[in-house]
Protein backbone atom coordinates (compact mmCIF):
# COMPACT_ATOMS: atom_id res chain seq x y z
CA UNK A 1 0.00 0.00 0.00
CA UNK A 2 0.99 3.50 -1.03
CA UNK A 3 0.49 6.50 1.48
CA UNK A 4 1.18 10.08 0.94
CA UNK A 5 2.53 13.13 3.84
CA UNK A 6 2.80 16.11 3.20
CA UNK A 7 5.47 17.95 4.81
CA UNK A 8 8.05 21.33 4.07
CA UNK A 9 11.43 21.91 2.97
CA UNK A 10 13.72 25.11 3.13
CA UNK A 11 16.20 26.53 0.79
CA UNK A 12 17.79 29.68 1.54
CA UNK A 13 14.35 31.86 2.25
CA UNK A 14 12.14 30.12 0.32
CA UNK A 15 9.93 27.26 1.75
CA UNK A 16 8.32 24.04 -0.45
CA UNK A 17 5.78 21.54 0.37
CA UNK A 18 7.57 17.75 -0.08
CA UNK A 19 5.26 15.42 -0.72
CA UNK A 20 6.31 11.99 2.05
CA UNK A 21 5.32 8.93 -0.32
CA UNK A 22 5.39 5.67 1.56
CA UNK A 23 5.65 2.22 -0.06
CA UNK A 24 5.28 -1.10 1.79
CA UNK A 25 6.23 -3.94 -0.68
CA UNK A 26 6.72 -7.53 -0.29
CA UNK A 27 10.46 -9.21 -0.40
CA UNK A 28 13.37 -8.82 2.01
CA UNK A 29 12.87 -6.68 4.98
CA UNK A 30 14.68 -2.93 4.07
CA UNK A 31 14.14 0.56 4.43
CA UNK A 32 15.21 2.75 2.04
CA UNK A 33 14.72 6.17 1.54
CA UNK A 34 14.82 8.03 -1.94
CA UNK A 35 14.91 11.47 -3.00
CA UNK A 36 17.87 13.70 -2.51
CA UNK A 37 18.13 13.47 1.31
CA UNK A 38 21.15 14.78 3.67
CA UNK A 39 22.31 12.11 5.86
CA UNK A 40 20.23 13.29 8.84
CA UNK A 41 17.46 12.33 6.79
CA UNK A 42 18.46 9.17 5.68
CA UNK A 43 18.88 8.80 9.78
CA UNK A 44 15.70 9.04 10.22
CA UNK A 45 14.90 5.55 9.43
CA UNK A 46 15.95 4.35 12.85
CA UNK A 47 14.29 6.45 14.77
CA UNK A 48 11.56 6.18 13.32
CA UNK A 49 11.83 2.41 14.04
CA UNK A 50 12.66 2.94 17.85
CA UNK A 51 9.74 5.53 18.30
CA UNK A 52 7.74 3.32 16.92
CA UNK A 53 8.59 0.11 19.16
CA UNK A 54 8.72 2.51 22.34
CA UNK A 55 5.06 3.78 21.79
CA UNK A 56 3.75 0.14 21.15
CA UNK A 57 3.25 0.39 17.58
CA UNK A 58 3.96 -2.59 15.24
CA UNK A 59 7.06 -1.84 12.32
CA UNK A 60 6.31 -3.23 9.51
CA UNK A 61 8.54 -6.41 8.65
CA UNK A 62 8.42 -5.74 4.84
CA UNK A 63 10.52 -3.60 1.89
CA UNK A 64 9.71 -0.24 2.33
CA UNK A 65 10.54 2.35 0.06
CA UNK A 66 10.25 6.32 1.31
CA UNK A 67 10.18 9.05 -1.70
CA UNK A 68 10.67 12.53 -0.60
CA UNK A 69 9.36 14.61 -4.00
CA UNK A 70 10.43 17.12 -5.45
CA UNK A 71 13.23 14.57 -6.02
CA UNK A 72 15.34 16.97 -7.20
CA UNK A 73 15.58 19.25 -4.47
CA UNK A 74 17.91 18.67 -1.90
CA UNK A 75 16.30 17.93 1.86
CA UNK A 76 18.58 18.28 4.62
CA UNK A 77 17.54 17.97 8.84
CA UNK A 78 15.62 15.77 11.24
CA UNK A 79 12.48 17.63 9.94
CA UNK A 80 11.01 14.78 7.86
CA UNK A 81 10.86 12.25 11.24
CA UNK A 82 7.04 13.05 12.32
CA UNK A 83 5.73 13.05 8.39
CA UNK A 84 7.56 9.64 7.55
CA UNK A 85 6.09 8.19 10.78
CA UNK A 86 2.51 9.32 10.06
CA UNK A 87 2.77 8.19 6.40
CA UNK A 88 4.27 4.47 7.55
CA UNK A 89 1.11 4.20 10.20
CA UNK A 90 -1.07 4.98 7.47
CA UNK A 91 0.32 2.84 5.04
CA UNK A 92 0.57 0.18 7.59
CA UNK A 93 -3.12 0.44 8.51
CA UNK A 94 -2.12 1.35 11.54
CA UNK A 95 -3.81 4.74 11.45
CA UNK A 96 -7.11 5.33 9.50
CA UNK A 97 -7.73 9.22 9.13
CA UNK A 98 -8.03 12.05 6.59
CA UNK A 99 -5.40 13.93 6.57
CA UNK A 100 -5.91 16.50 3.70
CA UNK A 101 -4.86 19.90 4.34
CA UNK A 102 -2.38 19.12 6.93
CA UNK A 103 1.17 19.12 7.13
CA UNK A 104 3.59 17.89 9.72
CA UNK A 105 6.87 18.51 10.45
CA UNK A 106 9.13 17.72 13.30
CA UNK A 107 11.95 15.77 14.67
CA UNK A 108 11.07 12.85 16.81
CA UNK A 109 13.46 10.93 20.31
CA UNK A 110 13.78 7.62 20.23
CA UNK A 111 10.89 7.30 22.93
CA UNK A 112 8.49 9.82 20.52
CA UNK A 113 8.60 12.83 22.06
CA UNK A 114 9.11 15.52 19.80
CA UNK A 115 12.12 18.09 19.81
CA UNK A 116 12.48 21.53 18.18
CA UNK A 117 13.60 22.01 14.33
CA UNK A 118 14.71 25.47 12.20
CA UNK A 119 12.51 27.33 9.72
CA UNK A 120 9.14 26.93 11.34
CA UNK A 121 8.11 30.43 10.75
CA UNK A 122 8.94 30.32 6.32
CA UNK A 123 7.16 26.76 5.97
CA UNK A 124 4.43 28.03 8.42
CA UNK A 125 4.16 30.99 5.80
CA UNK A 126 4.43 28.59 2.64
CA UNK A 127 2.02 25.91 3.82
CA UNK A 128 -0.50 28.99 4.39
CA UNK A 129 -0.28 30.09 0.80
CA UNK A 130 -0.72 26.83 -0.54
CA UNK A 131 -3.60 26.32 0.30
CA UNK A 132 -2.75 23.86 3.49
CA UNK A 133 -5.03 24.47 6.62
CA UNK A 134 -3.22 22.55 9.59
CA UNK A 135 0.70 22.65 10.78
CA UNK A 136 1.59 19.85 13.42
CA UNK A 137 4.69 21.06 14.53
CA UNK A 138 6.92 20.21 18.25
CA UNK A 139 5.49 21.83 20.91
CA UNK A 140 8.60 24.41 21.22
CA UNK A 141 7.82 25.42 17.61
CA UNK A 142 4.32 26.17 18.20
CA UNK A 143 4.51 29.95 19.18
CA UNK A 144 6.69 30.75 16.42
CA UNK A 145 4.10 29.19 13.66
CA UNK A 146 1.28 30.73 15.36
CA UNK A 147 1.93 33.52 13.92
CA UNK A 148 0.59 33.09 10.41
CA UNK A 149 -3.05 33.98 10.83
CA UNK A 150 -5.35 32.05 8.82
CA UNK A 151 -3.14 28.70 9.69
CA UNK A 152 -4.13 26.40 12.52
CA UNK A 153 -1.19 25.15 14.49
CA UNK A 154 -1.12 22.42 16.31
CA UNK A 155 1.63 21.65 19.12
CA UNK A 156 2.82 18.23 18.95
CA UNK A 157 4.17 16.91 22.23
CA UNK A 158 4.71 13.33 21.84
CA UNK A 159 3.46 10.63 19.18
CA UNK A 160 0.24 9.04 21.33
CA UNK A 161 -0.78 12.65 21.68
CA UNK A 162 -0.19 13.66 17.89
CA UNK A 163 -2.55 9.97 17.53
CA UNK A 164 -4.95 10.67 20.12
CA UNK A 165 -5.50 13.98 17.85
CA UNK A 166 -5.84 12.69 14.67
CA UNK A 167 -8.09 9.56 15.65
CA UNK A 168 -10.60 12.01 17.87
CA UNK A 169 -9.82 10.41 21.01
CA UNK A 170 -7.99 13.75 22.61
CA UNK A 171 -8.29 16.73 20.02
CA UNK A 172 -4.82 19.12 20.42
CA UNK A 173 -6.44 23.26 21.24
CA UNK A 174 -4.56 25.15 18.58
CA UNK A 175 -1.69 27.19 19.71
CA UNK A 176 -1.58 30.89 20.43
CA UNK A 177 1.28 33.66 19.55
CA UNK A 178 3.07 34.30 22.33
CA UNK A 179 2.02 37.88 22.26
CA UNK A 180 2.38 39.17 26.09
CA UNK A 181 4.98 37.09 27.55
CA UNK A 182 7.30 38.52 24.27
CA UNK A 183 6.40 42.50 24.69
CA UNK A 184 8.10 42.16 28.20
CA UNK A 185 12.21 42.87 26.73
CA UNK A 186 14.95 42.40 28.14
CA UNK A 187 16.11 45.42 30.08
CA UNK A 188 19.35 46.50 28.00
CA UNK A 189 22.37 48.36 28.62
CA UNK A 190 21.61 52.46 28.87
CA UNK A 191 23.34 55.65 27.37
CA UNK A 192 22.82 56.91 30.96
CA UNK A 193 25.62 54.93 32.32
CA UNK A 194 27.97 56.27 30.35
CA UNK A 195 30.05 59.31 31.56
CA UNK A 196 31.35 62.05 29.45
CA UNK A 197 32.21 60.88 25.60
CA UNK A 198 29.41 63.87 24.02
CA UNK A 199 30.77 63.93 20.99
CA UNK A 200 30.21 60.01 21.21
CA UNK A 201 27.18 60.00 22.00
CA UNK A 202 25.82 62.36 19.51
CA UNK A 203 27.58 60.63 16.37
CA UNK A 204 25.81 57.28 17.27
CA UNK A 205 22.32 59.19 17.78
CA UNK A 206 22.89 60.63 14.27
CA UNK A 207 23.97 57.00 13.42
CA UNK A 208 20.49 55.75 14.83
CA UNK A 209 18.51 58.35 13.61
CA UNK A 210 20.01 57.45 9.99
CA UNK A 211 20.64 53.71 9.79
CA UNK A 212 24.52 54.87 9.15
CA UNK A 213 27.96 52.84 9.36
CA UNK A 214 30.04 53.67 12.41
CA UNK A 215 33.76 53.29 13.24
CA UNK A 216 34.77 53.76 17.03
CA UNK A 217 39.08 54.48 17.30
CA UNK A 218 40.42 55.10 19.99
CA UNK A 219 42.96 54.11 22.86
CA UNK A 220 42.09 50.69 25.47
CA UNK A 221 39.32 51.56 27.75
CA UNK A 222 37.97 54.78 26.32
CA UNK A 223 34.49 53.10 25.84
CA UNK A 224 34.26 51.72 22.14
CA UNK A 225 32.59 48.75 23.30
CA UNK A 226 30.48 50.10 26.12
CA UNK A 227 29.15 52.56 23.75
CA UNK A 228 28.35 50.47 20.99
CA UNK A 229 26.77 47.89 23.26
CA UNK A 230 23.83 50.31 23.97
CA UNK A 231 23.30 51.30 20.17
CA UNK A 232 20.31 49.05 19.88
CA UNK A 233 18.53 50.32 23.04
CA UNK A 234 18.06 54.13 21.31
CA UNK A 235 17.19 52.45 17.67
CA UNK A 236 13.80 53.02 16.37
CA UNK A 237 10.69 50.70 17.03
CA UNK A 238 10.81 48.01 14.21
CA UNK A 239 8.17 47.50 11.97
CA UNK A 240 5.99 44.46 11.86
CA UNK A 241 7.30 43.54 8.36
CA UNK A 242 10.89 43.86 9.84
CA UNK A 243 9.73 41.92 13.09
CA UNK A 244 8.83 39.13 10.26
CA UNK A 245 11.78 38.97 8.41
CA UNK A 246 14.19 39.30 10.96
CA UNK A 247 12.32 35.84 12.95
CA UNK A 248 12.32 34.41 9.32
CA UNK A 249 16.03 34.29 9.22
CA UNK A 250 16.17 33.23 13.07
CA UNK A 251 14.27 30.67 12.25
CA UNK A 252 16.11 29.28 9.37
CA UNK A 253 19.42 29.42 11.45
CA UNK A 254 17.30 27.77 15.02
CA UNK A 255 18.48 30.81 16.83
CA UNK A 256 14.61 31.27 17.72
CA UNK A 257 14.58 31.43 21.52
CA UNK A 258 12.13 28.41 22.69
CA UNK A 259 8.77 29.33 23.15
CA UNK A 260 9.35 32.51 21.73
CA UNK A 261 6.66 33.95 18.95
CA UNK A 262 8.50 36.69 16.96
CA UNK A 263 11.64 38.70 17.36
CA UNK A 264 11.03 42.45 18.57
CA UNK A 265 14.01 43.93 19.52
CA UNK A 266 16.70 44.80 17.03
CA UNK A 267 19.66 42.04 16.76
CA UNK A 268 22.95 42.94 17.80
CA UNK A 269 25.51 40.66 17.00
CA UNK A 270 29.31 40.86 17.70
CA UNK A 271 31.35 37.95 16.45
CA UNK A 272 34.63 36.96 17.63
CA UNK A 273 37.73 38.51 15.18
CA UNK A 274 38.46 34.65 14.61
CA UNK A 275 35.30 34.10 12.41
CA UNK A 276 35.77 32.82 9.05
CA UNK A 277 34.35 35.25 5.73
CA UNK A 278 31.81 32.26 5.88
CA UNK A 279 30.62 32.39 9.46
CA UNK A 280 30.20 36.65 8.61
CA UNK A 281 28.39 36.20 5.00
CA UNK A 282 26.52 33.02 5.34
CA UNK A 283 27.45 29.22 4.02
CA UNK A 284 27.67 25.34 4.04
CA UNK A 285 26.95 22.84 1.48
CA UNK A 286 23.19 24.33 1.88
CA UNK A 287 23.89 27.77 2.38
CA UNK A 288 22.92 29.09 5.96
CA UNK A 289 22.72 32.59 6.89
CA UNK A 290 26.11 34.26 8.21
CA UNK A 291 26.19 36.63 10.86
CA UNK A 292 25.38 39.74 9.12
CA UNK A 293 22.10 38.40 7.78
CA UNK A 294 21.75 37.72 11.60
CA UNK A 295 22.13 41.32 12.15
CA UNK A 296 19.55 41.64 9.55
CA UNK A 297 17.17 45.09 10.50
CA UNK A 298 19.74 45.69 13.70
CA UNK A 299 23.74 45.96 14.23
CA UNK A 300 26.73 44.51 13.09
CA UNK A 301 29.56 45.13 15.61
CA UNK A 302 33.28 44.29 15.03
CA UNK A 303 35.35 44.79 18.52
CA UNK A 304 38.81 45.06 17.36
CA UNK A 305 38.49 45.52 13.49
CA UNK A 306 42.17 45.08 12.20
CA UNK A 307 42.33 41.98 14.27
CA UNK A 308 40.19 40.12 11.85
CA UNK A 309 40.98 38.00 8.80
CA UNK A 310 42.13 40.44 5.76
CA UNK A 311 39.01 38.41 3.46
CA UNK A 312 36.93 38.25 6.44
CA UNK A 313 36.80 42.17 6.42
CA UNK A 314 37.12 41.75 2.51
CA UNK A 315 33.95 39.89 2.55
CA UNK A 316 31.72 42.54 4.00
CA UNK A 317 31.97 45.01 1.55
CA UNK A 318 29.49 43.93 -1.11
CA UNK A 319 26.54 43.22 1.33
CA UNK A 320 27.10 46.50 3.37
CA UNK A 321 26.84 48.28 0.25
CA UNK A 322 23.51 46.20 -1.40
CA UNK A 323 22.05 44.90 1.94
CA UNK A 324 21.72 41.51 0.09
CA UNK A 325 24.37 38.85 0.33
CA UNK A 326 23.94 36.27 -2.41
CA UNK A 327 25.73 32.32 -1.13
CA UNK A 328 26.53 30.44 -4.62
CA UNK A 329 27.10 27.05 -4.79
CA UNK A 330 26.98 23.79 -7.22
CA UNK A 331 23.53 22.96 -6.16
CA UNK A 332 22.32 26.81 -7.01
CA UNK A 333 22.47 30.55 -5.19
CA UNK A 334 20.63 31.79 -2.03
CA UNK A 335 20.07 35.32 -1.20
CA UNK A 336 19.69 36.59 2.34
CA UNK A 337 18.88 40.19 3.23
CA UNK A 338 21.43 42.01 5.47
CA UNK A 339 20.18 45.52 6.41
CA UNK A 340 22.57 46.31 8.96
CA UNK A 341 23.86 49.24 10.77
CA UNK A 342 27.83 48.18 10.72
CA UNK A 343 29.18 49.31 13.87
CA UNK A 344 33.39 48.63 13.95
CA UNK A 345 35.72 49.56 16.82
CA UNK A 346 39.76 49.46 16.87
CA UNK A 347 42.55 50.83 18.65
CA UNK A 348 44.86 53.48 16.52
CA UNK A 349 48.18 51.16 16.74
CA UNK A 350 49.07 47.83 18.69
CA UNK A 351 49.59 49.26 21.93
CA UNK A 352 46.77 51.65 21.28
CA UNK A 353 48.20 54.23 22.41
CA UNK A 354 49.19 55.86 19.32
CA UNK A 355 47.70 59.78 19.40
CA UNK A 356 47.10 59.36 22.99
CA UNK A 357 46.86 63.01 24.95
CA UNK A 358 49.20 61.60 28.24
CA UNK A 359 50.25 58.00 27.37
CA UNK A 360 53.09 57.31 24.90
CA UNK A 361 52.77 54.99 22.46
CA UNK A 362 55.63 52.19 22.31
CA UNK A 363 55.01 51.27 18.97
CA UNK A 364 57.24 51.83 15.60
CA UNK A 365 56.33 53.95 12.79
CA UNK A 366 56.44 50.62 10.51
CA UNK A 367 54.03 48.53 13.21
CA UNK A 368 51.61 51.45 13.05
CA UNK A 369 52.04 51.43 9.49
CA UNK A 370 50.98 47.74 9.30
CA UNK A 371 48.37 47.86 11.88
CA UNK A 372 46.31 50.55 10.33
CA UNK A 373 47.01 49.19 6.65
CA UNK A 374 45.04 45.89 8.13
CA UNK A 375 41.96 48.13 7.46
CA UNK A 376 40.86 48.55 3.81
CA UNK A 377 40.54 51.83 2.13
CA UNK A 378 36.96 50.77 0.35
CA UNK A 379 35.96 49.23 3.76
CA UNK A 380 36.67 52.76 5.35
CA UNK A 381 35.32 54.46 2.63
CA UNK A 382 31.47 52.36 3.56
CA UNK A 383 31.74 53.62 6.97
CA UNK A 384 29.54 56.94 7.08
CA UNK A 385 30.81 58.47 10.90
CA UNK A 386 34.18 58.43 12.02
CA UNK A 387 34.51 58.36 15.30
CA UNK A 388 37.07 59.19 18.00
CA UNK A 389 36.91 58.52 21.23
CA UNK A 390 38.92 60.20 23.37
CA UNK A 391 39.58 58.55 27.27
CA UNK A 392 37.61 59.92 29.61
CA UNK A 393 38.76 62.64 32.31
CA UNK A 394 38.91 61.48 35.99
CA UNK A 395 36.48 64.12 36.99
CA UNK A 396 34.06 63.00 34.39
CA UNK A 397 34.09 59.65 35.97
CA UNK A 398 33.32 60.52 39.42
CA UNK A 399 30.78 62.85 38.07
CA UNK A 400 27.11 62.26 40.27
CA UNK A 401 25.12 64.26 37.13
CA UNK A 402 23.68 61.67 35.24
CA UNK A 403 23.99 61.13 31.75
CA UNK A 404 20.95 61.61 29.21
CA UNK A 405 19.58 58.09 29.38
CA UNK A 406 18.56 56.11 26.16
CA UNK A 407 14.78 56.94 26.55
CA UNK A 408 15.47 60.33 26.16
CA UNK A 409 17.71 59.72 23.13
CA UNK A 410 15.15 57.33 21.28
CA UNK A 411 12.77 59.87 21.62
CA UNK A 412 14.75 61.52 19.59
CA UNK A 413 15.30 59.08 16.89
CA UNK A 414 11.90 58.09 16.79
CA UNK A 415 10.87 61.51 15.68
CA UNK A 416 13.85 61.71 12.89
CA UNK A 417 12.37 58.51 11.57
CA UNK A 418 9.06 59.47 11.44
CA UNK A 419 10.12 62.36 9.09
CA UNK A 420 12.02 59.62 7.15
CA UNK A 421 9.16 57.86 6.79
CA UNK A 422 7.05 60.37 5.58
CA UNK A 423 9.61 61.61 2.88
CA UNK A 424 10.20 57.90 1.93
CA UNK A 425 6.38 56.81 1.65
CA UNK A 426 6.01 54.61 -1.66
CA UNK A 427 9.54 53.91 -2.13
CA UNK A 428 11.43 51.13 -1.11
CA UNK A 429 14.02 53.45 0.82
CA UNK A 430 13.95 52.73 5.00
CA UNK A 431 16.49 55.53 6.27
CA UNK A 432 18.31 57.80 4.68
CA UNK A 433 20.85 55.70 4.84
CA UNK A 434 19.61 53.52 2.06
CA UNK A 435 18.59 56.90 -0.13
CA UNK A 436 19.54 55.28 -3.67
CA UNK A 437 21.88 57.53 -6.04
CA UNK A 438 19.27 58.86 -8.35
CA UNK A 439 17.52 60.12 -5.14
CA UNK A 440 19.46 62.21 -3.50
CA UNK A 441 19.34 65.30 -5.38
CA UNK A 442 15.75 64.94 -4.64
CA UNK A 443 15.32 64.27 -0.95
CA UNK A 444 18.91 66.38 0.50
CA UNK A 445 18.30 69.56 -0.94
CA UNK A 446 20.68 72.09 0.12
CA UNK A 447 21.06 75.62 0.64
CA UNK A 448 24.31 78.02 -1.50
CA UNK A 449 26.44 78.16 1.01
CA UNK A 450 25.72 74.59 2.34
CA UNK A 451 26.94 73.53 -1.17
CA UNK A 452 29.87 75.82 -1.48
CA UNK A 453 30.98 74.29 1.99
CA UNK A 454 31.05 70.63 1.57
CA UNK A 455 32.51 71.81 -2.23
CA UNK A 456 35.45 72.97 0.02
CA UNK A 457 35.69 70.17 1.94
CA UNK A 458 35.09 67.60 -0.71
CA UNK A 459 38.60 68.98 -2.45
CA UNK A 460 40.26 69.71 0.53
CA UNK A 461 39.91 65.96 1.67
CA UNK A 462 39.84 64.27 -1.75
CA UNK A 463 36.94 62.32 -1.02
CA UNK A 464 35.37 59.56 -3.16
CA UNK A 465 31.95 59.68 -5.05
CA UNK A 466 30.90 57.60 -2.70
CA UNK A 467 32.00 59.52 0.41
CA UNK A 468 30.20 62.43 -1.13
CA UNK A 469 27.17 60.33 -0.91
CA UNK A 470 27.79 59.03 2.69
CA UNK A 471 28.40 62.81 3.71
CA UNK A 472 25.10 63.89 2.01
CA UNK A 473 23.48 61.50 3.41
CA UNK A 474 24.54 62.24 7.27
CA UNK A 475 23.85 65.65 6.23
CA UNK A 476 20.55 64.76 5.62
CA UNK A 477 20.41 62.71 8.83
CA UNK A 478 21.74 66.07 10.54
CA UNK A 479 18.94 67.91 8.94
CA UNK A 480 15.85 65.64 10.21
CA UNK A 481 17.23 65.33 13.56
CA UNK A 482 17.56 69.65 13.82
CA UNK A 483 13.53 69.18 11.99
CA UNK A 484 14.62 71.17 9.34
CA UNK A 485 13.45 70.43 5.39
CA UNK A 486 16.91 72.21 4.15
CA UNK A 487 20.42 70.72 4.29
CA UNK A 488 21.67 74.06 6.17
CA UNK A 489 25.89 74.97 6.65
CA UNK A 490 25.67 73.56 10.10
CA UNK A 491 24.50 70.30 9.14
CA UNK A 492 27.16 70.43 6.41
CA UNK A 493 30.36 71.36 9.20
CA UNK A 494 29.28 68.61 11.34
CA UNK A 495 29.01 65.46 9.25
CA UNK A 496 32.27 66.26 7.88
CA UNK A 497 33.81 66.41 10.85
CA UNK A 498 32.97 62.56 10.59
CA UNK A 499 34.94 62.33 8.20
CA UNK A 500 38.15 63.88 8.78
CA UNK A 501 39.30 60.78 10.67
CA UNK A 502 40.99 58.67 7.95
CA UNK A 503 43.05 61.18 7.21
CA UNK A 504 44.19 61.82 10.56
CA UNK A 505 45.33 58.65 11.48
CA UNK A 506 45.85 56.37 7.93
CA UNK A 507 47.79 59.92 5.67
CA UNK A 508 49.46 60.93 8.97
CA UNK A 509 53.43 61.34 8.56
CA UNK A 510 54.70 58.96 10.99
Amino acid sequence: MVSQVYSMGLYGMDAFPVEVEVDLSSGLPAFEVVGLPDEAVKESRDRVRAALKNCGFEFPVSRITVNLAPADKRKEGPIYDLPLLVALLQASRQLDCSLEGSVFLGELSLTGETRPVRGVLPMAIAAKERGFRRLFVPAANAPEGAVVEGLEVYPVGSLPQLLNHLTGREPIPPAEPNGAAQDAEAPMPDFSEVRGQAQAKRALEIAAAGGHNVLLIGSPGSGKSMLAKRLPSILPDMTFEETIETTKIHSIAGTIPPGVSLIRTRPFRAPHHTVSPAGLAGGGSVPHPGEISLAHNGVLFLDELPEFSRPAMEVLRQPIENGWVTISRVCGSVSYPCSVMFVAAMNPCPCGYFGHPKRRCTCTPQAVSRYLARVSGPLLDRLDLHIEVPPVEFDELASDEKAESSAEIRARVNAARAVQNDRFRGTAISCNARITPDRLRDFCRMSGQSVALLKTAFERFSLSARAYDRVLKVCRTIADLDRSEIIEPRHVAEAVQYRSLDRKYWTREL
